[in-house]
């Protein structure tokens, strides 16, 4: 079973673990799909994710219990209401502490490479603010608070603006760094007008205290 988070009548919030596509992939194989009948947890409907994130991360999703529900959460998630919180390991060391990216995003593709995000001056907009909190091994666990929710967008961040990648990704940097993509959503905060807001915090996976980072 899926750790959840949080549960209400119109909302769920996973630990979704890495790993595990949102998505059914091409190719086959198992999704979060598979796992939505056992998380109606007694409702007719199964729940719908509102969001995505990357195979690879692990962490807080949310998912909608009803038809009404997904669309105002999804409106949120546009109109930039959603806090976000995320934690990274860098694969290496950075300079300063505190600071704010502001890189326009672009897609480009190619027949060797396939396709992936670069920092572009005509691209769509994104901005990501930043807070070094440790340092082990080399490595440094970076919070990440996005504001636009671009594809990628905290780890081009990470290359481009940091200049150091995610520990582990293997489209950004070097998948020998880490033992995936060390990205993960720690927490989800998601204002619910007159009603109490949905607050969500996952607490930090394995793979981050086996690279030295047991506190988040």
């Amino acid at each position: 079973m899926i750790p959840i988070l949080f549960e209400d009548g119109e909302a769920l919030v996973i630990d979704k673990p890495a790993g595990l596509p949102v998505d059914r992939p091409r190719a086959g194989g198992r999704s979060l799909a598979d796992h939505l009948d056992e998380l109606r947890l007694g409702f007719q409907r199964e729940p719908a994710p509102v969001h995505r994130l990357d195979t690879d991360t692990s962490g807080c999703l949310l998912l909608a219990r009803n038809p009404k529900a997904l669309a105002r959460f999804a409106r949120s998630f546009e109109e930039r209401q959603v806090e976000k919180r995320y934690l990274g390991i860098l694969a290496g060391e950075i300079s300063g502490d505190e600071g704010t990216i502001a890189l326009s995003l672009s897609k480009i593709s190619s027949a060797d490479k396939g396709w992936r995000m670069i920092a572009a001056k005509k691209g769509k907009p994104a901005v990501t603010h930043w807070r070094r909190l440790a340092v082990a091994g080399g490595r440094t666990l970076v919070e990440f608070r996005p504001e636009t929710g671009r594809t990628h967008q905290i780890r081009i961040h990470a290359l481009a603006g940091l200049g150091v990648p995610l520990a582990g990704d293997p489209v950004y940097g070097s998948k020998a760094t880490g033992p995936r993509t060390m990205l993960h959503a720690a927490g989800l905060t998601v204002p619910r007008g007159e009603k109490p807001a949905i607050v969500a915090e996952a607490p930090l996976p394995a793979d981050f205290a086996a690279l030295g980072f047991p506190d988040g």
